[in-house]
């Protein structure tokens, strides 16, 4: 029996200031990742980053929140989606990382951008594209989930809503702020009728607000509230919310009901009135210290002390206190990057700014997401009096177009739409392992499309240009490998110290170890001091702060990359497709077509990286997938021409390709995956198209046989096959377009199916 488990998850998050949400009671962080949710324990002592993903929306999730509706009720995880959907989660009561879906709110017509609830109370807002706040209650009974539409609130003016906060006033009146694309906070309040009612319009703000955040003063009843507001216009803005007793006129208010804001930094009274009673807001702090869009505020009350948590696009995170003398808001703790690169963009320069700012639930610990989609970890030390940064979690904020073993299995790259190349390894720590990113060894300029690994120091990648790049693996990188994750390298060659980007480059240069007189000139190679010194600050190549941890997402972006060494010509269009052959001697390649003159696959050579002549040809669309055989005899390449194709060695030993068999209209619609079985098997393999069948061949003398077709659910986009046999079976991966993974368990000698299971299942 073949069982399998979920060893690791690399989800990068995504760049929405609502998309993440840490509960208070479990410690755990849901955060969206594409259509997901990913759940990740930040505290855990085993860092094993993301423990699960929720599957269920259509669309981009673009916020996450854990709500508590009663206290005799099963906790739950909303999550809102481009879909137009908000779904509900349901957490398992013995394990706080299992969830499970119970319901789903309909009636939306755009993309959910806000949520917002009210811990005890069944009271859920949403906010949407559709320029509309919908309020809605939940019901709990006989283990079922119920939901209920109470009120449409369509904003007047018109904007779309980007930030909802909520709180309780007296008994059951709430207190509703809205925000978004104006620079104005709307206070919607309970009336008479139990409806909210738009009652005050807070102004100050030039640019669109990001996030709302209401809190209780003190834990007294009938505390103040404080309200804060974070906008694109680079401030924070504090509001007070104080129950009165009285007229509204009496606290300000015009007898006509209209409220004159003459001065942004007025402490003139916006009257609100409930069934309860009468509140007044008024301006209370202006908060300065940012350099860019502020996209998240949130408050933490720590040791009886309220503290504000803010998180920018100059990417830092700012914590705001009160001064006790004063009453002034000052920043008293700033994290996060502070160099003369800041702001920029560039591949090893800034993070590009943090997203979203989260307090632990102890408020010992933050964590924020950057614009490379991986999450940083700072935990504070009472001994040090300082915040120290911990291990965090990281993955692609794009599709993943292809993943590819080290020789030895001892580490996995993945290239991305996010123009990133990564690693994955295991730390190995105290007889406990995970699984963590380890080095970026590629950052580009273009989407990557393809990899595959070229001996045991170098891999080669394409990407939507016309040539392929082929890189070394550092002496860094290599020592990083061996110290945590038990790698060894027995490379005999020398190997570069590390990597830098030039400015406005897209080649990685090499950093040399030593400085070595070239040998046909007086020059000198610059020394890694030397060239250090020559450089700006984010291109330096520092010492790891803790050697005995994975780097952080700060070294992963700046220092883990891998210098190029060789470019590889000869295709007219995007690469497509790349296989290396197991001896590491040979690499096939492949380019977007719409011709035959383009649809060819050419080889080079790795000894001297020369093509060899002339190309193979047998298409006439796009090639999508190469692979060689086991022993290297056969190439077998795959099409978007709905074909198949075998090129073996010429047995005159110049060691040149030829075609030995082809299948037109090989499946029913184009043909995006193939692997080889096992050479004991001989020369069968397996072929998966979009017509939602996967195939197995045996390749011939006389020709091809096609052995058995099988269905899967969906377009099949990716075969593999597990080596070696285990007692005399086959054990077939299939993946298909719409998520699911199965593995399917052959029989040896006759090929015939004695079990499938779809991963999820287990």
């Amino acid at each position: 029996m073949v069982g399998f488990r979920t060893e690791y998850i690399a989800a990068g998050g995504n760049r929405h200031p609502a998309a993440a949400d840490w509960d208070a009671i479990t410690g755990v962080l849901a955060y969206g990742s594409d259509i997901n949710v990913a759940l990740w324990k930040p505290l855990d002592a085993g860092h094993e980053g993301v423990s699960a993903l929720l599957c269920g929306h259509a669309d981009t999730v673009n916020v996450v929140k854990f709500f508590y509706p009663a206290p005799d009720w099963p906790h739950l995880l909303l999550s809102g989606s481009t879909d137009h959907t908000v779904r509900l989660w349901q957490a398992d009561q013995s394990l706080h990382l299992l969830y499970h879906p119970v319901g789903v709110l309909e009636g939306h017509a755009a993309s959910i951008n806000c949520l917002d609830v009210i811990t005890g109370h069944q009271v859920v807002a949403s906010g949407a594209a559709d320029a509309t706040i919908r309020v809605w209650h939940l019901n709990f009974r006989e283990c079922q989930w119920s939901a209920s539409l109470l009120q449409t609130i369509q904003t007047s003016p018109r904007f779309l809503p980007l930030a909802l906060s909520c709180s309780v006033l007296t008994g059951y009146d709430l207190l509703l702020a809205a925000a978004g694309t104006k620079g104005s906070i709307y206070i919607y309040a309970s009336r008479s009728s139990g409806d909210l009612t738009h009652q005050a319009t807070l102004v100050g703000h030039e640019g669109w607000i990001r996030s709302l955040a209401i809190i209780p003063e003190t834990v007294q009843p009938n505390s103040d509230l404080l309200l804060a507001s974070a906008s694109q216009d680079k401030y924070i803005r504090l509001w007070r919310c104080r129950r009165v007793h009285g007229s509204a006129s009496e606290q300000g208010q015009q007898p006509n009901g209209s409220i004159d804001f003459d001065s942004l930094l007025s402490n003139k009274t916006h009257g609100v009135r409930t069934r309860s009673g009468s509140y007044c807001l008024t301006f209370e702090a202006l908060l300065l210290g940012h350099d860019d869009w502020i996209y998240t505020a949130s408050w933490q009350r720590i040791a009886g002390k309220l503290r504000l948590l803010s998180a920018s696009a100059d990417s830092s995170l700012s914590m705001w206190d009160s001064d006790a003398t004063s009453g002034f808001w000052i920043c008293t703790t700033r994290l996060g990057e502070i160099s003369a690169q800041k702001g920029s963009t560039t591949a090893t320069g800034s993070t590009g700014g943090f997203w979203i700012g989260l307090w632990s639930p102890d408020g010992q610990s933050v964590a924020c997401l950057g614009r490379t989609g991986s999450w940083r970890l700072w935990t504070y030390d009472s001994q040090q009096d300082r915040w120290l940064q911990s291990i965090g979690t990281s993955g692609h904020t794009k599709a993943i177009t292809d993943i590819a073993w080290a020789r030895d299995g001892s580490y996995l790259l993945s290239t991305s739409s996010d123009q990133t190349t990564r690693l994955h390894a295991k730390w190995i720590s105290s007889g406990a392992s995970s699984w963590h990113e380890f080095a970026r060894p590629q950052i580009h300029g273009y989407d990557l499309n393809c990899i595959d690994v070229v001996g045991e120091s170098q891999f080669v990648s394409g990407a939507d240009e016309k040539l392929l790049r082929v890189f070394d693996k550092p002496q860094s990188t290599a020592e990083l490998l061996s110290r945590l994750c038990g790698v060894k390298s027995a490379c005999e060659r020398a190997l570069p110290e590390a990597a830098v980007i030039p400015v406005l480059g897209l080649s990685n240069k090499a950093l040399r170890p030593f400085a070595e007189p070239l040998q046909d000139s007086g020059e000198q190679v610059l020394t890694d001091d030397a060239l250090q010194s020559a450089m700006p600050d984010h291109t330096r190549i520092d010492k790891p702060h803790k050697p005995h941890e994975p780097p952080t997402e700060d070294a992963l972006a700046r220092h883990t990359l891998w210098p190029e060494s060789e470019k590889l010509y000869g295709h007219g269009y995007e690469i497509s497709a790349v296989a290396v052959s197991h001896d590491g001697l040979v690499i096939a390649t492949a380019c977007k077509a719409s011709s035959l003159d383009h649809a060819v696959i050419r080889i080079f050579k790795t000894i001297d990286w020369r093509e060899l002549k002339p190309p193979l040809v047998a298409h006439s669309l796009t090639v999508t997938d190469l692979r060689f055989s086991d022993n290297d005899s056969y190439l077998l390449s795959t099409g978007r021409d709905r074909q198949w194709s075998t090129f073996g060695k010429d047995s005159d030993g110049s060691g040149l390709f030829v075609l030995k068999a082809k299948y037109p209209r090989a499946h029913s619609r184009m043909i995006l995956s193939a692997c080889w079985a096992p050479v004991e098997m001989g020369e069968v393999f397996v072929t998966g198209g979009r017509d939602k069948a996967y195939k197995i061949w045996n390749l011939q003398k006389t020709g091809s046989e096609l052995l058995d077709t099988f269905h899967a659910s969906g377009p099949v986009t990716a075969v593999d096959i597990l080596r070696p046999l285990i007692q005399a079976t086959l054990v077939l991966a299939v993946a298909t377009e719409n998520g699911e993974v199965s593995v399917v368990v052959l029989e040896k000698e006759t090929l015939k199916i004695k079990s499938s299971r779809r991963l999820e299942d287990q």
